[in-house]
């Protein structure tokens, strides 16, 4: 075997130091090139087309605004002070707005336009140019319904209750009968609230009033079944006659034992007659009480043989029933005067703070915006895709 020699470096040359090329100048490769042509195809041509579409084919809307809100009587009548029974004449004004809201774009609100204005013939006037933008001639229920949901637009604040309308149509003065027409719709429909609210109140007060009688009749009833069985009026003033007989009797008590205390200290001898009588008396008089308080409780005063106790409590609840019902049917009755008045004057109406105006000039459809938006969501679906391509291409 050879040894290796042993490498020889000269220490004392420097080292020149080593530098990697320049890059070249960077170039478009044909990923570039399918990067710009899925762009132009995904981005630029559609952006194009919907703007020849828009400015050559579709038709000119104008657009009529309206505001109005539901508004309460707030004059209140002197019955409404009577317990704030009034209230039961309607809904409030919020929950009539919010069902305002959902009737002018509703099946309902369309049906009766319809039976007014000629719907479908305005707004599948332009389908052969402008079929984006129009209803079909031969359109259904539900198709005019979708259209008139996107031609119609609604915005409802709920804290104030305030309804802003816009109606869109393809001329100007269509615009603004149309948004008349929802108005006078709107109007209507508060009225026939009003109308049901009323009716219902008036119901349920006067039945609440006949089932009052009713209870009344029955109180008084029994209440005169009660005297005609005891033979007794009033318990109470036969128990006030008793009780004045039991006073009295304290009284005569009182006089008797002063007599006696008198006589006991006007003479010494115990046998005298006048202090036999005075005591004899006292015991009498403490007897008699006895009896009548015993008799009180024990003697049978009914013709049933009930004691005062007994006929006492009947009484009472009698008379609690009778006085109940008397109150319920004082209440039913201010009920019904109520619903009557209520029935008589407009508690809810529509006040409108924006007529329906007349557009000079075209507002949509906004073609600027669509472009815009187009453009936006075409560029980052078009972003999306390729980034997604390429990740999946370099994991492969």
């Amino acid at each position: 075997m050879t040894a290796a020699k042993p490498v020889v470096t000269d220490t004392a040359k420097p080292q020149k130091p080593v530098f990697k090329p320049v890059a070249r100048p960077a170039r478009l490769r044909r990923r570039h090139y399918g990067l710009v042509l899925s762009f132009l195809l995904l981005v630029v041509v559609p952006v194009f087309c919907i703007a020849a579409y828009l400015y050559s084919f579709a038709q000119d809307q104008y657009a009529s605004n309206a505001g109005f809100t539901v508004r309460a009587d707030e004059a209140g009548s002197a019955t409404d002070l009577l317990g704030g029974l009034a209230s039961f004449a309607g809904a409030n004004a919020t929950s009539d707005g919010d069902i305002l809201f959902e009737f002018i774009t509703s099946r309902e609100m369309v049906q009766r336009l319809r039976a007014r204005l000629d719907l479908v013939a305005h707004y599948a006037a332009p389908h052969d140019v402008d079929p984006v933008f129009s209803l079909t001639p031969d359109a259904s229920m539900e198709d005019l319904v979708d259209h008139w949901q996107r031609v119609v637009r609604v915005s409802y604040t709920q804290s104030s209750g305030l309804i802003d309308l816009e109606v869109l149509a393809f001329d100007p003065v269509t615009a603004q009968t149309i948004a008349l027409a929802i108005v006078e719709e709107s109007q209507s429909l508060i009225n026939e609230l009003n109308e049901q609210a009323r009716a219902d109140a008036m119901r349920f007060a006067e039945s609440d009033l006949e089932a009052a009688i009713v209870r009344l009749r029955t109180a008084r009833e029994a209440l005169t079944a009660f005297r005609t069985r005891t033979q007794i009026v009033d318990p109470e003033s036969d128990l006030q006659g008793r009780t004045g007989v039991l006073n009295n009797l304290q009284q005569q008590l009182a006089e008797a034992l002063i007599d006696f205390d008198l006589l006991s200290e006007n003479t010494t001898n115990p046998n005298d007659p006048r202090l036999v009588q005075a005591a004899r008396r006292i015991e009498v008089i403490r007897e008699r009480i006895r009896q009548e308080r015993e008799n009180f409780v024990t003697d049978d005063v009914g013709i049933g043989g009930e004691d005062y106790p007994t006929l006492m409590a009947q009484f009472e609840g009698l008379t609690v029933d009778r006085e109940f019902a008397e109150q319920s049917y004082r209440a039913a009755l201010t009920a019904v005067d109520v619903a009557r008045t209520n029935s008589a004057r407009q508690s809810r109406y529509l006040a409108v703070y924006i007529r329906p105006s007349l557009p000079e000039s075209a507002g949509f459809p906004k073609r600027e915006s669509i472009i815009a938006l187009a453009l936006l969501f075409l560029t980052l679906g078009w972003a999306i895709m390729a980034l997604v391509y390429y990740s999946i291409r370099d994991r492969q």
